[in-house]
């Protein structure tokens, strides 16, 4: 019955197979965002709350900045992060090491390599381990396990019905975009960003339709269950044009590319360290999660996503009233916990931590900015959400894609303008330095090669590992 099913299937026009791929995957998708966020908030309930006795505040879209904002019982803390990196690790190591990293580039490899090899079991792994790494106290984000989560689950459909290569590259690509633009409640962003994020330098048009449609089902379905607010919340968003703004927003499109370089040379310098030890990842693994509770002690800011810390300085609280180098130290410091927590063995997306990092880098230029120009001292909401879009959507190599996830996280298209200008100045300092966060994105659709294979002579080139 299968054979006469897939056979019939795939004797469809090609845009009509698209149509019904992408509303199966709309579907998938959407209940998959719901099972993982509901095993997040379990995971998190059951070693922060219960374990650990620390609650932690939330984005205004997840029920508000309510909670301790502090570590209290740094020990019981300490031993949460530890076990649960350690139980992370055991997981993926055991049953399924393709689960371990960020998930996305894990779905972009599938893509280009081999879009019908996602095992299912990577499905299952993924939402215990990821949530249990974040869960616990790791740094890390939402985004990653639900693409891989619905691109895994289009994989196995693309297997089922034996679809052909492009059918099963664009059910894996779809997949990937809808998870996201379900987990973040940004349709339009999802959509953009499965067309955009597979490439270094190029965007695959033909993926966005069928994106459109299911990331749009995916959403509906997502928030049906958790509800439509978004993410975060921007009361009062305005924004003054003067040649002091103006003048700060450049500078923050040159430091956000600045510090994207270095989020993505940290993370995989500490990936690839991991792979020359791999003998020893159980340890590895098990100090990342040491490490990053003892960040957690000083910067609680540095640990799970960070939502509710960044909805704080968006409000204008929070580390925003520390000194300049406080907030930059947060947001480097996300950096280093980020790349302990998932680089080194753990299960999580670089998405979120990206966001923060962004936002803490716009707050302290904010900071420095206001003392030049006086004009700008109501101006702090707009730095940081400028810095959360151009921090991550240029080291990311997807900026049309960032401006409209964080415009429909916020819930606001007043800062667009100035958005564009700092996303555009930050992707010139990435292609600069030939970095991304996603070692698996190829130059273009016709240059196959990574950026990490361009920068390798090829006679001592070596192979990525796809995780």
């Amino acid at each position: 019955m299968k054979g006469n099913f897939a056979t019939k299937f795939n004797g469809l026009q090609r845009t009509t197979r698209h149509i019904y791929l992408s509303i199966f995957i709309g579907i998938v998708a959407g209940l998959g965002a719901i099972l993982f966020y509901g095993a997040l908030k379990l995971a998190t309930d059951l070693f922060l709350h219960k374990l650990a006795g620390f609650y932690p505040p939330n984005a205004a879209g997840e029920g508000g900045p309510i909670g301790d904002s502090v570590i209290k019982h740094h020990l019981l803390f300490l031993l949460s992060v530890t076990l649960g990196a350690l139980i992370a690790g055991v997981v993926v190591f055991l049953f399924a090491p393709e689960a371990e990293g960020h998930g996305t580039d894990a779905a972009i490899s599938a893509v280009h390599n081999n879009p019908k090899g996602v095992r299912l079991r990577v499905v299952a792994i993924k939402i215990i381990a990821s949530a249990v790494t974040i869960g616990s106290g790791g740094s890390g984000g939402r985004e990653g396990p639900t693409a891989q989560i619905s691109a895994g689950i289009g994989s196995a459909v693309a297997r089922w019905l034996n679809l052909d290569e492009i059918d099963a590259k664009m059910v894996v690509a779809v997949g990937l975009g809808s998870g996201i633009g379900a987990i973040f409640k940004a349709p339009l962003g999802g959509a953009i960003l499965a067309s955009e994020i597979l490439f270094a330098s190029d965007f695959e048009i033909a993926y966005l339709v069928p994106s459109m449609i299911a990331s749009g089902i995916a959403y509906v379905i997502f928030g049906s269950a958790y509800g439509f607010a978004s993410v975060f919340s921007v009361p009062g968003a305005h924004f003054v044009v003067s040649i002091g703004a103006f003048l700060a927003i450049v500078v923050l499109g040159f430091v956000s590319g600045l510090a994207g370089v270095a989020y993505s040379k940290t993370f995989y310098f500490t990936v690839g360290l991991a792979r020359r030890l791999k003998k020893f990842r159980y340890f590895l693994v098990v100090l990342g999660g040491f490490l990053v509770g003892l960040i957690g002690f000083a910067y609680p800011q540095d640990v799970g996503t960070g939502y509710g810390y960044l909805q704080q300085v968006i409000d204008g609280g929070g580390a925003l009233k520390d000194a300049f180098f406080v907030i930059i130290l947060i947001g480097l410091l996300r950096i280093v916990a980020t790349s302990l927590s998932i680089g080194l063995g753990g299960s999580g997306g670089v998405f979120g931590p990206g966001v923060v990092v962004g936002g803490y880098i716009g707050a302290s230029v904010w900071k420095v900015a206001v003392q030049l120009a006086p004009s700008l001292s109501h101006q702090e909401a707009a730095f940081v959400v400028i810095g959360m879009t151009a921090c991550f959507g240029a080291v990311a190599r997807a900026p049309l894609a960032m401006v409209a996830l964080i415009a429909e996280m916020t819930n606001t298209i007043v800062y667009v303008g100035p958005t564009l200008i700092a996303i555009t100045i930050a992707l010139g300092v990435v292609t600069f330095f030939g970095t991304t966060m996603y070692e698996s994105q190829t130059v273009s659709k016709d240059d196959t090669r990574t950026l990490m294979e361009m920068r390798t002579p090829s006679k001592f080139k070596i192979t990525n590992s796809k995780s």
